[in-house]
């Protein structure tokens, strides 16, 4: 499921934004390396969590779960994150709405409305903020007490710093940041399955709380405990690596997941229009190309390939090249279902 806005109206997107009259905001990130020392990864994530949080007088509340992205270079790939509540206190899901909408974001909840999965893939420059936003009710007769937990992880991030927050209801603040502890996979239940994907398997090992199953790099809905995540696998062809990325890091499983038979041909891209449809010829324009079907897409212009892509369902945002002269030149997206046919960007002079 591709989801922008999920479990919400407007009515209740605007409700998040309205502090209880008396209530405390409170923001916080999780902790990271001290301030000036760079990242050990190229690649780096962390999470923070804000919020007007429920308690004494007030049952009801409402927090935003933000991730920054940090580096030397853009990150990329599937980025997961988790939300935990205490006991006597749920969510409805998450609402999540930036435009343009050049990314896929998923979100599973909890029978018990108690824990949030959400897998946001897009390309984001070092620096970059997302954020997702979330009611928060309390249980009649249960008491509050305990932490809410956010957790993020990305394949391509090895600094496990920064990963967890938790804020503390019951003394109303930050708890000390904690690493989680590096990830091992021991083995599949379940190696191989139809190319359509829905094959259930159980992948095991230790470390695993707060991870996300990656099946030939994309994303198993499922979730894991701390030895074992159960998921089901996308569809996919071939051998395809396994591997859990949690708040700790991503061990990679000790066997491939080997696929049997055709996958479905995904729907060939369309391009629907750009913005702008111009630039200069030095490039750096950055453009956003409307369509359909260009989920994990790439974006060349006159055949050279665009820097800093992000894809979405209905739209991309790419970085132009330099062009060879002032002039047209045709942009296409390729997907796993085909290139598209062009649509006419202009340098200029």
């Amino acid at each position: 499921m591709i989801t922008r806005l999920a479990k919400a109206g407007l009515a209740a997107a605007l409700s998040v934004t309205t502090l209880a009259i008396g209530a405390v905001l409170t923001t916080g990130a999780a902790a990271a390396a001290p301030a000036g020392t760079p990242s050990t990864s190229a690649q780096h994530v962390t999470v923070s969590q804000s919020g007007n949080y429920p308690g004494g007088f007030f049952t009801t509340g409402n927090m935003s779960v933000g991730w920054t992205t940090s580096g030397t270079a853009d990150v990329t790939g599937p980025t997961h994150i988790t939300l935990d509540l205490p006991p006597g206190v749920t969510t409805d899901g998450a609402m999540f709405f930036p435009t343009p909408p050049d990314y896929t974001f998923t979100t599973a909840l909890s029978p018990d409305h108690r824990h949030l999965e959400a897998v946001f893939t897009a390309t984001r420059a070092p620096g970059s903020y997302n954020f997702m936003k979330l009611n928060l009710a309390t249980t009649p007769g249960v008491p509050i007490a305990g932490a809410i937990t956010a957790t993020v992880a990305n394949p391509n991030d090895t600094d496990p710093t920064g990963h967890i927050s938790a804020y503390d209801l019951v003394s109303k603040s930050y708890l000390p940041a904690t690493v989680q502890a590096a990830p091992a996979v021991t083995g599949l239940d379940t190696a191989t399955g139809p190319a359509a994907g829905g094959t259930a398997v159980t992948v095991n090992g230790g470390n695993l709380a707060g991870g996300m199953v990656l099946v030939g790099g994309l994303p198993a809905p499922g979730r894991c405990t701390d030895t074992a995540c159960t998921v089901t696998t996308p569809a996919g062809s071939g051998s395809a690596p396994v591997s859990v990325v949690t708040p700790g890091g991503t061990a990679a499983a000790p066997a491939a997941f080997d696929y049997t038979g055709t996958p479905p041909t995904p729907a060939a891209p369309t391009i629907s229009s750009l913005s702008p449809a111009s630039g200069p010829a030095a490039g750096g324009t950055r453009v956003i190309v409307f369509g359909s079907n260009l989920t994990y897409g790439t974006v060349a212009f006159g055949g050279v390939p665009a820097t800093h892509v992000s894809c979405g369902p209905t739209a991309c945002t790419a970085t132009a090249p330099a062009g060879a002269q002032p002039g047209p030149v045709g942009i296409t997206v390729t997907t796993a279902g085909g290139t598209s046919a062009p649509a006419t960007y202009t340098y200029t002079a």
